[in-house]
């Protein structure tokens, strides 16, 4: 436990952020699994709106430092390919 004053108050702001962080992580990995869904049932429409939405916050946790900025340029990336494939895909 610690013994200063600002140790204490320095414990007490982690716990916060702590909260904070996972509750935004446990809502990524939701909206990742959701993306993934609507590509795999290839209902593109829904998938292309829903992806401006998912990148956005994708985009806010790393300004924020919750997850790293190279990640969510990997993710975004990744899934920006694979909705662009089935859309070509689709049309041919």
């Amino acid at each position: 436990m610690p013994t200063r004053k600002s140790a204490i108050k320095d414990l007490k702001k982690n716990k916060i952020k702590h909260t904070r962080n996972k509750a935004v992580r446990s809502e990524l990995k939701t909206r990742d699994k959701t993306m993934k869904a609507l590509l795999g049932e290839k209902k593109l429409d829904e998938a292309k709106s829903y992806l401006k939405t998912y990148i956005t916050k994708l985009d806010k946790a790393a300004s924020k430092k919750i997850i790293h900025k190279k990640k969510v340029s990997r993710k975004s990336s990744r899934l920006m390919k694979k909705l662009n494939s089935l859309t070509s895909a689709s049309t041919t």
